[in-house]
């Protein structure tokens, strides 16, 4: 049975990419931490959509979790059509007072997991001659951006990642896609540890840049559609992109620090 995999699909912009999917008749495969949730949300999409939805309950900041995900798909026979790496957390605050830890299951996650589905599901794709990937980056992967140093940077990993392997895909006719989301209405802060003081320093005054999820999975779909290979998510953020690469990141680098400072009383 074909089917599109999303990770992170429990909440935020992963469970609107779902929604979405199911009301264009795909069927699913979700992967996520919080199995009850995930239950929940099949259950629904399946009752709304008629359509097949299956999930997964994995922890992809583990190690051997994707070959688990990898072989357990092979074990239902499962074609995935279209892979989503979605899932990702964030950290924030000084690096040097971060959990070590913490930081490196940020990394496995965000970095090592991606490129771990991508290369595992992306061989059967290459095989049949069709498929489809999309890779979740951030607007945080045009900006290196103090007391979200990791996160960033992981998420610059994904941006040039996905344009590279874009050039490799195509000769395959596998369609690689690349999704830039800014600030979106989720339970990010919450998720990454930083609901508090640390949170309110980091977001942005732009706030009007602000989209939901829905927003950003109609976006996407959008692009999608028109066989686009990158989208920034959003107009406010689209015009950000173009204005942070005339910029020196260190001038950038600077001004985000002073700005989360000052927003602190530092």
């Amino acid at each position: 049975m074909k089917v599109v995999l999303i990770t992170g699909a429990s909440g935020g912009i992963g469970e609107a990419i779902a929604n979405r999917l199911a009301e264009r008749k795909h069927n699913l495969l979700l992967v996520a931490r919080n199995e009850s949730k995930l239950k929940v949300l099949a259950e629904q999409l399946i009752r709304q959509h008629q359509i097949s939805v299956e999930y997964i309950s994995a922890d992809l900041s583990k190690a051997n979790t994707v070959q688990d995900i990898f072989e357990e798909t092979q074990k239902r026979q499962l074609e995935i059509e279209m892979l989503i790496n979605n899932a990702g957390i964030g950290s924030g605050g000084e690096f040097a007072a971060l959990p070590l830890q913490s930081e490196l299951d940020m990394l496995q996650l965000n970095i090592s997991s991606l490129v771990a589905l991508t290369h595992l599901f992306l061989q059967p794709m290459k095989a049949r001659g069709n498929g489809t990937i999309i890779n979740v980056a951030s607007m945080a992967s045009f900006i290196p951006i103090p007391y979200m140093t990791t996160y960033a940077a992981s998420k610059v990993f994904v941006r040039h990642f996905t344009q590279a392997l874009t050039e490799e895909c195509k000769p395959y006719n596998v369609h690689i896609m690349l999704l830039c989301p800014g600030l979106t209405k989720t339970n990010f802060n919450n998720a990454a540890g930083i609901e508090n003081e640390i949170g309110k320093g980091l977001n942005t005054e732009y706030n009007s840049s602000t989209q939901t999820p829905e927003q950003v999975a109609d976006e996407m779909l959008k692009a999608l559609d028109k066989r686009k290979h990158y989208i920034v998510s959003g107009r406010m953020n689209r015009m950000a992109a173009k204005l942070s690469a005339l910029l020196p990141n260190a001038f950038l680098a600077r001004s985000f620090g002073k700005s989360y400072r000052k927003r602190l009383g530092k």
